[in-house]
């Protein structure tokens, strides 16, 4: 994506079912309930796409919304039927997930590369290849590779809970910057203490 071609498609990876709802692995679909939200936007259910899908107007473009309902491991589904649909190109792609390399309560935004062991990341790249945008929310690691998977499934503490909150919103004050192809700017503000 260069500094011109703005964003269109911003996915949040989760998995659907209150189950899941409060789970560490949930973080995307925090982010884009909230982003949805701040523009007083609602997800309606499309099952053509198996998802929920809303579209919002961000900064004078028109950006879609998306959480995949197919869990986790089968993202790439949902995000390929919409940017099929939509003839959105990957460069114009942001997938928003949770990440144990980052302390948690911190967010960074990254062009490409490859997965990090995440299932939902794992499945868009076979299905569409690597190259689009990462809004990465930290959650910290278990220290236990073993643990990993109880971890991400499981509910952070409150005081956790809040860190990422505090992640989101400083995601949230980046969008606009994002979608308009300003991600160094963006880079600069998320990167920084």
């Amino acid at each position: 994506m260069s500094a011109t071609e703005p964003l269109q498609l911003v996915v949040g990876l989760g998995n659907p079912g209150k189950e899941y709802a409060q789970t560490r692995h949930n973080a995307g679909f925090w982010f884009v309930e909230a982003l949805a939200a701040a523009y007083h936007e609602q997800f309606r259910t499309e099952p053509k796409f198996k998802a929920e899908l809303a579209a919002l107007d961000i900064a004078g473009h028109k950006v879609r919304v998306l959480k995949p309902l197919t869990y986790m491991n089968l993202s790439g589904q949902s995000v390929l039927a919409v940017s099929r649909f939509y003839k959105i190109p990957l460069g114009a792609v942001l997938v928003v997930h949770d990440d144990l390399d980052l302390e948690v309560g911190t967010i960074k935004l990254k062009w490409s590369g490859g997965h990090g062991g995440h299932n939902g990341l794992r499945d868009i790249s076979q299905k569409m290849g690597k190259d689009y945008w990462r809004l990465r929310i930290g959650v910290s690691h278990p220290g236990d590779k073993h643990r990993v998977t109880d971890f991400v499934l499981g509910r952070p503490s409150q005081a956790d809970r809040q860190a990422m909150e505090q992640a989101i919103d400083k995601g949230l004050r980046a969008i606009e910057d994002i979608v308009n192809g300003e991600t160094q700017a963006a880079m600069q503000y998320l990167h920084s203490k």
